[in-house]
């Protein structure tokens, strides 16, 4: 087999298509223009897929201690350009300098470790055993062969870290991909194949796409053998069923409507800062992000007195400076949705207990002041639709069933969290969720463990990403079986009465009671020495 060292970078074959245009990137917080990317049309998209299939055949004969050795140099130059990364992830996406590190950037560099170190032997041939008696002579193994190329179609709130882990695991398993980043973050979707190929990884193994929507669906309805989307829920159907179409798989990752339950024995200081976090983080821009708060009425008074001071205290400004803590709507779009879902709440009822729109001298007016709204109701489109913004909602609840009705009666099932000291109890309320993922006492802070599924049910998704299950959706299992020929098998032709008599002994011996067994074993001597002398001969006659 190839080793690392013949791996050198590999031109490709085909033509790259020519450019319909250019997409600009600002800088949400300021307004600055960041830079440009050229676009293609959604007729180019099957010749990159092509140009990558050219290449893939070449990266899939290395030995998985080959590509491992490539994901840790890949490792080694993201440590290199972690600063310029932070910065472009802070100043292209407006989260908070401190948060472009530590949910997005170390995460990374600490998936490539961990796949690096634990890839190959999650990926190498799976041997298995036969308890049958039948089947002793015979050798089995599953094969985890690569699916060819893989699309990443990238979404914009974590445009680097849900790319990025998605992109090394399909490469680990010998894959090539295409990606397509978000068209409000397209430099950092340049950004993640310029760090492979810093890494040494062949040239063409990677190719990044831009355009719109339509270039995502595109890549859907390719020969890509398989499509890793996040995004909304409309739009992953779509892609869902372009790619069942096509009889191929995908991994949707559709949003969620993340609840968590405060139970009243929770520690409430701790409690308080966790779910501010999980609300906050990210201006409340994350798919698991808390969306609906769910507090027994006996602690729910110095509850939402607590969350209210905290999220009043959460400094708001330009997410460059190490101490903003809260930074930008991401769009003038999303800025309007939040403020929609907002309006529409107080317009029933709700109250704000602090937050709304505001705008920090010098800066964009895309920002909104962390919001706690209470009084809110199971039928207000924000407790129905995902906010994607810094707003928390809060339900008071008698105990902690009606809780989990509550945190149940949702069309999404991605993330949810309990907060209590009671780990049983915990466990208990967290097996009864309808969610791919549980926390206790913490909330989305997984999806920096690569070594952790992520996904979700109903309709935040299909399929998981990371973990083992992340490199099985992107292998093909293929049983690889080997037999000695020492004999014919008993169950080849001819067929006779003798066979049937031998079948129906083994079944009883093999599976039966003790009465059973020894009936049959003295009715089923002669059919077994009949049928066995028939498996020394070479052909049937």
């Amino acid at each position: 087999m190839p080793t690392k060292a013949a791996a050198t970078p590999a031109a490709t074959n085909g033509r790259a298509p020519k450019p319909k245009g250019k997409l600009e990137s600002y800088d949400p917080a300021t307004g600055e223009l960041l830079g440009a990317v050229d676009t293609i049309g959604p007729k180019d998209v099957q010749a990159v897929v092509d140009d990558v299939g050219r290449v893939q055949p070449f990266w899939a004969e290395l030995t998985l201690e080959a590509r491992a050795g490539y994901m840790d140099d890949a490792k080694k130059a993201l440590v290199d350009a972690m600063d310029e990364v932070a910065e472009l992830l802070t100043r292209e996406q407006g989260k908070p300098r401190n948060e472009a590190y530590s949910m997005e950037v170390v995460p990374t560099i600490d998936g490539l470790h961990w796949i690096a170190k634990n890839g190959p032997d999650l990926l190498e041939d799976e041997k298995l055993s036969y308890p049958q008696l039948y089947f002793k002579a015979k050798r089995s193994r599953i094969v985890f062969e690569p699916l060819g190329v893989v699309g990443v179609i990238a979404p914009w709130n974590y445009p680097w870290s849900i790319p990025f882990g998605e992109v090394a695991m399909a490469l680990m398993a010998g894959n090539g991909v295409v990606l397509k980043p978000a068209s409000l973050t397209p430099l950092l979707g340049e950004r993640i194949r310029q760090v492979f190929e810093d890494g040494g990884l062949p040239k063409g193994l990677i190719q990044v796409v831009h355009g719109g929507g339509a270039v995502g669906q595109a890549l859907a309805e390719s020969s890509a053998a398989k499509v890793f989307f996040t995004g909304s829920v409309e739009v992953g159907y779509k892609v869902g069923e372009a790619c069942a179409q096509r009889m191929k798989g995908s991994v949707l990752e559709l949003g969620g409507k993340d609840p968590a339950i405060v139970c009243a024995d929770c520690d409430l200081d701790k409690t308080i800062s966790g779910v501010l976090w999980g609300a906050f983080a990210n201006a409340g821009q994350t798919c698991s992000g808390i969306e609906r708060i769910y507090v027994v009425e006996e602690i729910a008074e110095r509850f939402i007195s607590g969350l209210v001071n905290e999220a009043a205290a959460l400094r708001i400004g330009n997410p460059i400076a190490w101490e903003t803590e809260i930074g930008p709507m991401v769009s003038t779009d999303q800025y309007s949705l939040v403020n929609e879902l907002v309006d529409d709440a107080l317009a029933k009822g709700a109250e704000r207990r602090c937050g709304g729109p505001m705008r920090p001298p010098g800066l964009s007016d895309t920002f909104i002041a962390p919001t706690v709204l209470t009084g809110v109701r199971p039928d207000m489109r924000i407790m129905r639709e995902e906010i994607f913004g810094p707003v928390a909602p809060v339900t008071v609840v008698a105990d902690e069933e009606e809780a989990i009705r509550l945190a149940n009666d949702s069309d999404f099932g991605l993330g949810a969290s309990v907060w209590t000291k009671d780990r049983q109890k915990g466990e208990r309320i967290a097996l009864r969720i309808e969610s791919g993922m549980v926390w206790i006492n913490d909330h989305s802070y997984s999806h920096a463990a690569l070594q952790t599924p992520w996904g979700g049910v109903k309709d935040s998704g299909l399929g998981r990403a990371h973990s083992r299950l992340g490199f099985e959706e992107c292998v093909s299992a293929k049983h690889v079986a080997w037999e000695p020929q020492l004999t014919r098998q008993f169950w080849w032709h001819p067929y006779d009465r003798s066979l049937g008599r031998m079948l129906q002994a083994a079944g009883r011996i093999l599976y039966g009671t003790k009465a059973q067994r020894a009936i049959a074993v003295s009715g089923g001597l002669l059919p077994v020495l009949r049928i066995g002398s028939r498996m020394l001969r070479k052909r049937r006659l």
